[in-house]
């Protein structure tokens, strides 16, 4: 296949600070130096920056630069800073946030990763993705392609991308405190589908590989491996996990010692490199020593820099290539600056702007969304989004259900709740009672579980989940 892997991937959704290994200090045996490293940084920043059009976007129609916001951040340059000959009323930011809020954004027929690529770009750029505007919610729209037939999958499970994009969204989109926004129990059920899928040589490709032995025997993808690895370990599985094991094993296998590049699906290039970088970035593993120092004294890292015009700072797609390429240049300069698929934004300089931008309250009569689990504690678990019109600048768990009961995507989150009305506390939730110590809790932002009532206040953008239990 001749074409860029850019072309499939970023189109439909693509790579939190994800727990990601910085590149700041490096032992004696990595070949690029800490300097070459901030060399790296600082051009390649000053090269994206200049994709920035006059009106201050990065985002467009079909494929975009927004991806840049995941590499500016972990390279430590805030979104909110990035302005068209310094008119910081066309920053980044907010060019991005306001083309996120429009009602007709993304298109007619959006599609999952739609809403992923905006998630982790969008946090980023210090934009709270669940509180984008009073009426644009990204975790709720995430929610809204759980597959209830495939629990874990989200969007059709054929296209496996869209399942990694989504547990990179919403375990490394983290809230502004730095908390995990999405229960336990839904980070598990992805994290099942993604291990369910890597394929025998210890890898992952784009593809629905489960209950498939031939997918499952067929050779594997090193971009898509390095965004499975990080799906796995921003959802809390350790780098000592055997299945991070095997594909660090697979990832070996592809290394060539003479430039340090892996080989890939499309030969060795730079957005392969930088999707398996960042994988490995996700998972706390030195790309620059140990396994992925080759024989030869070159290493994953070497390969990015040296497809590095200086000092123009834009990477190019292959070595034997003339021009820079912008998602080049993101893929790599994310990964070079020691980054997973998003970083946590940097506070800005420019005077006045806050590290967050977000909604602070629903606009009364604007319809809206909200993300909503119901565990109810012996393994089922059902996920939606819940549309709602509030009639204040704020809502209650009431309200909430009641709306679920017949604006839920997907359908069947809530069946019954009890007592359907009033404020007091929720005896029953989809035929199941509170008993003995087993009562139904609930908690917001991944706040700690309290009696569900239907008097709690829900605000703006507040992801729901409730649980039966002790």
């Amino acid at each position: 296949m001749s074409r860029p892997p850019t072309s499939r991937r970023l189109a439909l959704a693509i790579p939190a600070a994800l727990g990601a290994f910085a590149l700041t200090v490096l032992p004696a045996s990595a070949t690029s130096s800490p300097a070459q490293i901030a060399t790296s940084k600082t051009n390649g920043v000053a090269y994206l920056k200049s994709l920035q059009a006059a009106d201050g976007s990065y985002a467009g129609s079909g494929l975009s630069s927004e991806w840049a916001f995941g590499a500016l951040a972990a390279a430590g340059t805030a979104v909110a800073d990035v302005a068209p000959g310094g008119d910081t009323t066309k920053n980044a930011r907010t060019v991005y946030r306001n083309l996120l809020s429009t009602a007709a954004w993304p298109s007619a027929t959006p599609v999952v990763t739609d809403y992923e690529r905006a998630t982790l770009n969008a946090y980023a750029a210090g934009i709270d993705p669940a509180r984008v505007s009073p009426s644009r919610n990204l975790i709720a729209d995430i929610y809204g392609y759980w597959q209830t037939a495939e629990a874990g999958y989200f969007g059709p499970s054929g296209n496996f991308n869209g399942t990694v994009f989504a547990a990179l969204a919403l375990n490394g989109a983290r809230t502004q405190s730095g908390a995990q926004r999405v229960p336990q129990a839904l980070a598990d059920r992805i994290t099942t589908r993604v291990r369910a899928n890597q394929h025998n040589d210890g890898g992952w490709d784009y593809q629905k590989a489960e209950g498939n032995p031939t997918r499952l025997n067929a050779p594997s993808d090193v971009d898509m491996t390095g965004a499975a690895m990080a799906a796995l370990c921003t959802a809390g599985v350790p780098n000592t996990d055997a299945d991070i094991v095997q594909a660090k094993a697979f990832l070996k296998t592809r290394l060539l010692p003479a430039n340090g590049a892996f080989d890939s699906l499309y030969g060795a290039n730079t957005n392969s490199n930088g999707w398996a970088v960042a994988g490995l970035n996700a998972c706390g593993i030195n790309p620059q020593t140990g396994d992925f120092l080759t024989s030869m004294g070159r290493t994953p890292v070497d390969f990015l820099i040296a497809n590095q015009y200086n000092p123009g700072g834009g990477f190019k797609y292959k070595p034997t290539d003339t021009t820079p390429s912008a998602y080049s240049s993101v893929d790599a300069l994310r990964a070079v600056a020691g980054g997973g698929f998003t970083a946590a934004p940097p506070t800005p300089v420019t005077a006045g702007a806050p590290r967050w931008v977000a909604a602070s309250a629903f606009t009364p009569g604007t319809a809206t969304e909200l993300a909503l689990t119901v565990d109810d504690g012996a393994g089922a678990l059902k996920v939606c989004s819940v549309a709602l019109t509030p009639t204040g600048a704020t809502t209650t768990l009431g309200n909430v259900l009641d709306a679920a009961a017949s604006a839920a995507t997907p359908a069947g989150c809530v069946t019954a709740v009890t007592p359907s009305s009033g404020t007091g506390a929720i005896t029953a939730l989809n035929g199941k009672a509170n008993s003995g110590s087993g009562t139904w809790k609930v908690s917001t932002d991944g706040s700690a579980l309290a009696a569900a009532s239907r008097a709690r206040v829900i605000n703006v953008g507040d992801t729901i989940a409730l649980r039966w239990g002790a």
